[in-house]
């Protein structure tokens, strides 16, 4: 191997790795080849591009916003901030200090949205929920696995979601959890006991990780019954 590991990879070349010697993937895990990996950093830092001049134009877009600018295209512009910071959370280096700008332009719109809606009690009460829902999704996106997941265009086929919940780190499976509801749960634990089971030498951590996904089923299915 010739091609180093990035310090901050992206959503490609962190799948990559995910698959690399690793048995739970069985025949879709793969030996490290230098072309291969130079092709996943290849990937990722055309996302990057291509974010950076997409981040730039919305910004512009932003500052260039009239006062009295159509509601619709003020909240357009939200949504693609909002995806904007979706996607900067899976792509390589650190993006702290875009998503920084990105949360503060949403919060310069929301304000003025809300400022709209004031003596509509519904509508407040809904841009309040908005509010709360959209800081627990930020948080949620500080996981490059939820970010991973959550990609419109994820890496993660369907087939390959329980061997990459197994390989995860307890925190980072502990975030990913959130994600699923009571049936998407279900059929995820019989899908990664089933794994393990297929899998001859699995990684010392799989046991404990099933374990912590049938955990978090039984809490689920806890409060759902009440």
């Amino acid at each position: 191997m010739t091609i180093s590991y990035s310090e901050r990879p992206g959503r490609h070349e962190r799948h990559y790795r995910r698959r690399v010697d690793n048995p739970l993937f069985g025949a879709r895990a793969v030996v490290l080849e230098d072309d291969v990996l130079l092709e996943a950093q290849r990937m990722d830092h055309e996302e990057l591009l291509a974010f950076l001049e997409e981040l730039r134009a919305t910004v512009r877009r932003a500052v260039e916003l009239k006062p009295n600018e159509d509601s619709e295209v003020v909240l357009g512009l939200k949504e693609r901030l909002d995806r904007l910071y979706e996607q900067s959370a899976g792509l390589a280096d650190d993006h702290g200090g875009n998503q920084a700008a990105i949360a503060d332009l949403v919060e310069v719109i929301m304000r003025n949205v809300e400022r709209g809606a004031a003596g509509d009690a519904q509508a407040s009460a809904e841009l309040a929920q908005e509010r709360e829902a959209r800081a627990a999704h930020f948080r949620l996106l500080q996981s490059p696995l939820v970010a991973d997941l959550l990609h419109p265009q994820s890496v993660i086929g369907a087939d390959e979601l329980a061997p990459c919940l197994l390989s995860a780190t307890e925190a980072e499976l502990a975030q990913a959890l959130q994600l699923f509801d009571l049936s998407q749960l279900s059929q995820l634990h019989a899908d990664a006991a089933d794994c393990l089971a297929r899998c001859g030498l699995a990684p010392a951590d799989a046991e404990r990780r099933l374990g912590q996904i049938a955990g978090y089923l039984a809490v689920l299915r806890q409060q759902v019954n009440h």
